[in-house]
């Protein structure tokens, strides 16, 4: 009996447990997004595999995360298009890294339209998301 009301209050408290929605992790990867971008245009490429690698945390943590969600059936799509930036990002090719990373935001927006979330377009970033990072190299 003892074992069963822990049992129970286990999985009450699981049920409680805070867990972040689908749009927590859209924005961090959107501001991951913005910062791959500076990072890449700065060629910062230290920086720039780091938040490839950011991004791609959020997808795995989305599919453990948010498996209630429908929309997760079409995450998938985004990850051949980020290998493609992190192809050029290790090869330290700006060109490459500009086109793929322009794939990569095409490919978002396509997500979002496939997920009925069209209504939320991203597009490459004109100012960096926080004036107090520096996205040179030193």
């Amino acid at each position: 009996k003892a074992l069963e009301k822990r049992i129970d209050n286990l999985e009450k408290n699981l049920e409680a447990t805070y867990k972040p929605g689908l749009g927590e992790f859209m924005s961090g990867i959107q501001v991951h997004h913005a910062k791959l971008w500076f990072a890449g245009v700065n060629n910062n490429w230290e920086l720039a595999d780091f938040e490839v690698g950011e991004i791609k945390e959020a997808l795995e943590d989305i599919k453990v995360y948010c498996t209630d969600r429908p929309e997760i059936k079409e995450i998938g799509i985004i990850e051949p298009t980020l290998e493609n930036v992190s192809q050029a990002v290790k090869q330290k090719n700006g060109k490459q890294f500009e086109n793929s990373f322009m794939e990569l935001t095409n490919t978002c927006n396509s997500c979002h339209v496939a997920t009925n979330h069209g209504f939320n377009v991203i597009k490459v970033p004109d100012s960096p998301p926080f004036s107090n990072q520096d996205f040179e190299v030193k």
